[in-house]
């Protein structure tokens, strides 16, 4: 009982002096760390809302410096699909120019291939393969070939137009995507650090696979650009080469025709000659024949004149054969009648001209039928020339296509 009222341990008065300034050193050692923390802290405070401000003012320059460099680019696209568009519909208008002249090619084929038909039906002598026929034949040619040679051109503009369409397609797409980042990095550069309804967004600092380097992106609008950029000068060398397509085929076709049409104007001039001539020849053997036939009536006549004389003497020899007796006597009356009889019967026998004249009216007669004959083969030809033929190929007018 006696240990349990013993009075606690004391210290000593220096160990209670000791333990204050212990308790004073530690508190101010403590007020001191504190302070230099709170100090530290203010620092880094400062020194944070400088680099936080340092930072966002350099995030906020780059999202400039970005704007301005998408805003570059979506120019350069805007550019780019404005002369693409531009350049597909001045293409368009040379399709189109292609196609009215293919079809500006067929008539004149179709009226030359006619022209050759037609004129299978020449007849005789005429069924010719002359100058006309050969440059009829050159002239389907040459409109075969011209239709060959547009319709493949027309084939490379189709596939022009194509590529330019997706030059434009791409150009498109890019501009959109570019709209579209422009659009945001607009609201990016908008917002404040007083912006109301601002929220934390999870896992904003994460990097997803699908990002692509500045590199890639320069790279891809540029490829986008230089591929437009190729296509339309494609274009414009393609469009060259359609202008002096038409304009040569335009000059072949035109030059083909009028060496067609002199040749026909020529054949025809030949076969109007040669007809004239037969109407000539035609006309002197029908003047002959009227003057054979007088001269076959002539003879007819001349010998019917010489019956009457044979007729009376062979009538007085036969009266004198009745003499009686002695009187029947071959004198000199009766030698004269039977030299006569016999010089007249001489003389009708003699006169073979009228057979020869008959012979010479049948080959008259001939020859007129034969120039007759020639003459419509003439006619024919000239109405298939210049009728048929040269009336149809008054349609066949080429422009400038």
């Amino acid at each position: 009982m006696a240990r349990l009222l013993q009075d606690p341990s004391k210290f000593h008065p220096s160990e209670w002096a000791t333990a204050n300034m212990m308790q004073r050193v530690s508190t101010e050692s403590q007020k001191s760390r504190s302070e230099c923390m709170i100090a530290e802290s203010w620092r880094l405070v400062d020194e944070i809302e400088k680099t936080t401000q340092k930072t966002q003012s350099d995030v906020n320059k780059k999202i400039e410096q970005r704007r301005e460099e998408i805003k570059f680019w979506k120019q350069e696209l805007d550019n780019k699909l404005e002369q693409i568009v531009h350049e597909t519909e001045v293409l368009l208008t040379f399709k189109n120019r292609l196609e009215r002249a293919l079809e500006s090619c067929k008539e004149p084929l179709v009226i030359a291939q006619k022209c050759l038909l037609y004129r299978q039906r020449r007849v005789g002598i005429d069924l010719v393969h002359d100058e006309v026929e050969q440059e009829l034949v050159k002239e389907a040619e040459v409109l075969q070939g011209i239709i060959a040679l547009l319709g493949h051109t027309l084939e490379q503009t189709n596939e022009q137009i194509r590529q330019n369409r997706s030059a434009k397609y791409n150009l498109e797409m890019d501009l959109k995507d570019k709209f579209t980042a422009l659009t945001i990095d607009d609201y990016c550069a908008r917002l404040t650090n007083d912006t109301p309804d601002m929220m934390y967004a999870d896992n904003a600092v994460k990097i997803e696979g699908n990002f692509v380097s500045p590199k890639d992106w320069v790279d891809f609008s540029n490829i986008n650009v230089e591929k437009a950029d190729k296509q339309r000068n494609n274009s414009l060398a393609l469009r060259a080469l359609i202008d002096g397509i038409l304009s040569q085929t335009a000059n072949d076709m035109r030059k083909h025709c009028e060496m067609v049409n002199v040749a026909f104007r020529n054949r025809v001039k030949e076969v109007k000659d040669a007809k004239h001539k037969l109407e000539t020849l035609l006309a002197m053997v029908m003047d002959e024949t009227a003057s054979q036939e007088k001269n076959i009536a002539a003879l007819k006549k001349a010998i019917a004149d010489k019956e009457g004389p044979a007729k009376v003497a062979q009538s007085r020899l036969e009266a004198r054969s009745h003499r009686p007796n002695v009187e029947l006597c071959y004198d000199r009356v009766q030698c004269s009648l039977m030299s006569e009889v016999q010089e007249i019967t001489k003389n009708i026998q003699r006169q073979d001209a009228l057979a020869q004249a008959e012979t010479e009216l049948k080959g008259l007669s001939r020859r007129q039928l034969s120039l007759e004959e020639e003459i419509k083969v003439k006619e024919n030809t000239l109405y298939i020339d210049e009728v048929l033929c040269m009336q149809m190929r008054e349609s066949v007018y080429i422009n400038n296509f």
